[in-house]
């Protein structure tokens, strides 16, 4: 087990790498910079920012140290290359692999980029959690009900509920919620920026709900085929031949085997969810990650742009090893094949 988690986190490092490669690429290919502001600075001010920050090396290849180098005379292939890969790319990779993300240009050097994520993530974290634990103990329970009562009402209602949940996107029922209970009851769901700061806040449930609605519905949809699928299988008619109660049935033979699709989903969605957030973030005026990023494209910050990408990147590789792991806990068969 040791060494299949060593392996799988050993694996994260070269999707980081391409991740990195990219972002990076498809961030220099959209117009503008980071310095480009509505009111013009002089050019010297924002070539002295351009070279404090790095942004007047070569994006890619640095052809003319490289050609300085050789007519000077150096031969050694080593400073050849320290010269060929001296350029804006290679030199944010090395900073990337020495968890490096650099300054944020808004701040002009000020803030790094690590003390902005340190800073705002909670937020987007807490507003993803309450998105995942909703989606847990509404869907979950959604689909094994509807499974176990299949063609009747309470079948219908889910599955009716739950198309509606996959079907209307988050910033749709974000928007109708948020104008119902403004001009209904009067009651304004955006909170001023000292409401998000408490761990327990309330400011986080409704963001989080909304937010959790689509993976709720396809959690529930989810379970329910599985449980079916489960329930049709040779060893459960086997087990109640033998006697078995109801009861026993359902919670070691169905449950336990019908969930290992469920998680295939959960490790992935949870990702998806806490690093998701940005249009609620937006629609609620959450100071959170995900409002920081898309205000940091808007601006072209690059370092921040690229270290909220990567950060995200890891965070949804990890999820995907704590899947991997949860599946030899639910079935014995997968952890002896490792």
């Amino acid at each position: 087990m040791f060494g299949f988690v060593i392996r799988r986190l050993f694996w994260i490092v070269p999707v980081i790498i391409v991740v990195a490669a990219v972002t990076f690429f498809l961030m220099f290919q959209a117009p503008g910079g980071p310095f480009d502001l509505e009111k013009p600075m002089p050019a010297a001010a924002q070539a002295t920012l351009n070279e404090r920050f790095g942004l007047d090396k070569p994006v890619w290849i640095n052809l003319n140290e490289l050609q300085d180098r050789w007519d000077d005379g150096t031969r050694n292939p080593f400073l050849l290359a320290g010269g060929y890969l001296d350029t804006q790319f290679f030199n944010y990779l090395r900073g990337v692999l020495t968890l490096d993300f650099g300054p944020t240009y808004e701040s002009r050097g000020s803030e790094t980029v690590q003390e902005v994520i340190v800073r705002q993530f909670p937020i987007s974290l807490r507003i993803g959690l309450v998105g995942v634990v909703f989606a847990l103990i509404v869907g979950l329970p959604l689909g094994i009900i509807s499974a176990l009562r299949q063609n009747t009402w309470v079948d219908y209602i889910s599955l009716g509920v739950s198309t509606l949940g996959i079907s209307v996107p988050t910033f749709v029922s974000g928007l109708l919620l948020l104008i119902f209970l403004s001009q209904t009851f009067g009651v304004s769901p955006i909170k001023r920026p000292e409401a998000w700061q408490g761990l327990f806040s309330t400011a986080y449930l409704l963001p989080g709900m909304i937010l959790g609605l689509g993976t709720t519905a396809f959690i529930a949809r989810l379970t329910r085929s599985s449980v079916l699928e489960v329930k049709r299988q040779d060893f459960v008619r086997t087990a109640r031949a033998k006697g078995v109660g109801e009861r026993p049935v359902v919670l070691r033979h169905i449950l336990r085997n019908a969930l290992l699709p469920v998680v295939t989903i959960i490790g992935p969605a949870s990702a998806d969810l806490i690093t998701g957030s940005i249009i609620i973030e937006t629609i609620f005026n959450a100071p959170g990650l995900g409002k920081t990023f898309v205000d940091a494209i808007g601006k072209r910050d690059y370092s921040l742009i690229m270290g909220v990408t990567i950060f995200y990147a890891v965070l949804i590789a990890l999820a995907n090893v704590l899947v991997d792991l949860a599946y030899g806990f639910l079935d014995p068969r997968i952890r002896t094949r490792r």
